[in-house]
């Protein structure tokens, strides 16, 4: 530093300027008189002080024991409660909660795609067990409920931010109490305002019935749970992960979830426990046979997919929310455009000629969308009806599906069921809609009507009715009855109509009708091969009426494409109506559940 006073001064006060200055730059100072070029008196900077008793010093400080106790305190709550019941996930090969978070969050998913970025409630309960509050005289490690047996937090899975929660089974088996159902009920709040997807890994018997005053019926307690679930339907994914026996209230979480995966040999949901069923019913039935993954994937239809193990449950959703955007307000992620895993030319080959002739929609399929991106949804219920999620040339949409192979593609009650609440999700997160008729129409007969036909099937074409996203509708083959309506047909605002060359569309298909139709005038005919003649030359002039060529050249369809040509054509429709806006009257909403 270089300072310039006035000529007058002495040299004496030159340094005395110089010192002082020095000692408050920490810079080594030159002082010049007057116009002199000389400096009159050079300081350097004083030398750092070793004395740690001077004023100015910082002390070197480490972790006080405050801190030290603290950190205690919080590893001793990452080990969970007592040891017994820790011994017990081996046996029944479940991870403990903390090791499972790693393995969705940490280093353990194995991809590099997971990290927990904060818990909230480490100390929920703290005081009614730990021995280092000043509420407990005696601890009894047999009594440890950390956290209160619920975690929550935030996380990095896939890149996305998402809300999380996980039972600890060691804390009286994963049981819900006071402290950790206020957890649960921030959470899901936050997530309101957030606008993040949320991951319920689910191991819980209930609520505990000990200490139920504290919680069941308050206005927030557990019942608030299912309030928030609904309000958060629809606004944001909610995905849940069974691992455990979950019973009564718990098992409300998974069935409110949008997406519910179980595990083998793991996994059941109840509204009541097997002891519980026994002393109301009398009927004695083990956990599984009552509600485990075989009866929610295929009879109940409460499973989406069965995981065969925790690694695998986690692969399922890493690629489940792939195809999902954040919230309501957000399109669907897309992903750079792959081939089919089949060739398109094979389509029409693939496509029997007879209506009646079955073949595998999944075969159709692989020729239209991007290679090993259909990710299908509810595969073992409903068979007739395929649901999931794809992409055709990176975008990501929903397909719903006539399964030929399954009872000639006729839509049964849980089909019908299953498909209303696939596009109900669908349009709920803006993912655009491919439907692919193949059916001789809905079910009928006494049992689909106990079963409830007429109540599902109004569902389903409810759901594809209020639809708001972009629509394509292919008549693959066969579109007789209310099929052609259930499965987004001309007349429920799909942005397009198209058929492949094998496509009919009728009230009915061609045996039905003449057998409605002429059934008595071909009784008239005695002679059994005049009669067959008839019956065929009848049969084939319904079918020129049904025909799509009829169809399009009386533009009830938007156009006729070639077998080879689809996945393009779909391409080409589904991107040029991205952003198409839909009206719907005006209302609170439908009356139709």
């Amino acid at each position: 530093m270089k300072v310039r006073i006035g000529a007058g001064a002495t040299d004496e006060e030159a340094e005395a300027v110089a010192a002082a200055l020095a000692e408050h730059v920490a810079d080594e100072v030159e002082v010049y008189l007057g116009e002199d070029d000389e400096p009159a008196a050079v300081h350097e900077a004083p030398a750092p002080s070793s004395d740690s008793d001077a004023p100015d010093s910082e002390p070197e400080r480490g972790p006080t024991d405050r801190e030290e106790r603290l950190r205690e305190e919080i590893a001793d709550i990452l080990e969970g409660g007592p040891e017994k019941y820790k011994e017990r996930l081996s046996e029944q090969d479940k991870l403990f909660v903390r090791d499972r978070l790693d393995l969705w969050f940490g280093d353990e998913g194995g991809d590099g795609t997971g990290d927990l970025l904060f818990e909230d409630g480490k100390f929920a309960n703290f005081d009614s067990w730990h021995p280092n509050s000043p509420d407990v005289d005696d601890a009894d490690p047999d009594t440890r409920l950390p956290a209160d047996g619920l975690i929550t937090g935030a996380a990095d899975f896939q890149g996305r931010d998402v809300h999380f929660m996980a039972n600890d089974f060691t804390v009286k088996a994963g049981s819900m109490a006071e402290r950790g159902v206020e957890k649960f009920l921030r959470m899901q709040q936050r997530a309101l305002k957030t606008g993040q997807p949320v991951l319920y890994l689910m191991d819980s018997s209930g609520g505990r019935i000990d200490e139920q005053s504290g919680f069941f019926a308050n206005r927030e307690g557990i019942g608030k749970y299912y309030f928030n679930h609904s309000r958060l339907s629809g606004r944001v994914p909610q995905i849940c992960v069974l691992y455990g026996p979950c019973i009564a209230g718990a098992a409300y979480t998974p069935v409110f979830a949008d997406f519910t995966v179980m595990v083998e040999g793991m996994s059941a949901m109840a509204i009541a426990s097997p002891r519980m069923v026994k002393m109301v019913t009398g009927e004695e039935i083990e956990m599984q046979e009552l509600g485990g993954p075989d009866v929610h994937a295929r009879k109940s239809g409460s499973a989406d997919l069965v995981a065969r193990d925790e690694d695998h449950a986690r692969e399922l959703v890493s690629n489940l929310i792939q195809y999902l955007p954040d919230n309501s307000d957000e399109k669907p992620p897309s992903q750079p455009a792959k081939p089919p895993a089949k060739p398109t030319e094979g389509i029409d080959g693939l496509i029997p000629e007879s209506p009646n002739r079955a073949y595998d929609m999944h075969d159709l399929i692989d020729r239209v969308v991007d290679a090993d991106s259909f990710f299908e949804l509810k595969p073992e219920y409903g068979k007739e009806i395929l649901t999931g999620y794809a992409r055709i040339d990176g975008r990501t949409v929903g397909i719903v599906a006539n399964q030929p192979a399954e009872r000639a593609g006729a839509i049964f009650p849980d089909a019908a069921e299953k498909a209303a609440e696939f596009v109900w999700k669908s349009d709920a997160y803006n993912v655009p809609l491919l439907y692919l008729c193949d059916t001789p129409g809905f079910m009928a007969g006494s049992q689909v009507e106990k079963d409830a036909i007429l109540e599902k099937g109004k569902k389903m074409i409810y759901a594809t009715s209020e639809a708001t996203v972009p629509k394509q509708s292919v008549v693959v083959r066969k579109a007789y009855g209310a099929g052609i309506y259930a499965m987004s047909g001309p007349a429920y605002d799909p942005e397009s109509t198209i058929a492949l060359p094998s496509g009919e569309i009728g009230i009915m298909g061609p045996e039905a009708a003449i057998n409605a139709v002429y059934a008595n005038k071909l009784d008239d005919i005695d002679d059994p091969e005049e009669r067959a003649e008839r019956e065929r030359e009848l049969r084939e002039e319904y079918r020129e009426d049904i025909d799509v060529h009829r169809m399009a050249s009386e533009t009830v369809i938007d156009e006729i494409v070639p077998p080879s040509e689809l996945r393009s054509e779909l391409a080409a429709r589904f991107d040029f109506y991205e952003d198409v806006e839909k009206d719907r009257p005006s209302k609170k909403h439908g009356t139709i559940l």
